[in-house]
């Protein structure tokens, strides 16, 4: 090791566990996520469930092609569908997604994966919050 590099210590390690980078959901916890969301609120459209993981799930995040590239996907396998609605205020339509009925049952299989993931990272991290 080289006079210029740093050393770790263990503080840094336990710093790094109390303020972690941010998270970026990948396309199999982002299709996870997405259902949880709809599930919970019978509909959402994009930024909405964007916003959503910025503040129910601090440090994790969800790029546009990520979650459009995981919406597609739904719809090919038929278990989501999406209309335009216009907002009651101004502005422009939204598309909005919702769970088709008939795939309920395997919607909220996969929002469980969800619901663990982040129960699990949650109880990983809360034994460093001492």
């Amino acid at each position: 090791m080289s006079n210029t590099q740093q050393s770790l210590t263990l503080q840094d390690i336990y710093q790094f566990f109390q303020a972690p980078p941010v998270i970026f959901l990948n396309q199999e916890l982002t299709v996870c996520y997405v259902l949880s969301v709809l599930l919970s609120k019978g509909e959402s459209y994009g930024a909405e469930l964007v916003q959503k993981l910025r503040d129910d799930h601090v440090g994790y995040r969800l790029s546009d092609t990520i979650l459009q590239s995981s919406i597609r996907f739904l719809e090919r396998e038929g278990m989501v569908v999406s209309y335009w609605k216009k907002p009651a205020k101004r502005g422009r339509p939204r598309r909005i997604y919702q769970v088709v009925s008939e795939k309920q049952q395997k919607a909220q299989d996969l929002a469980q994966l969800w619901r663990d993931y982040i129960e699990n990272k949650s109880s990983i991290l809360s034994q460093f919050s001492d």
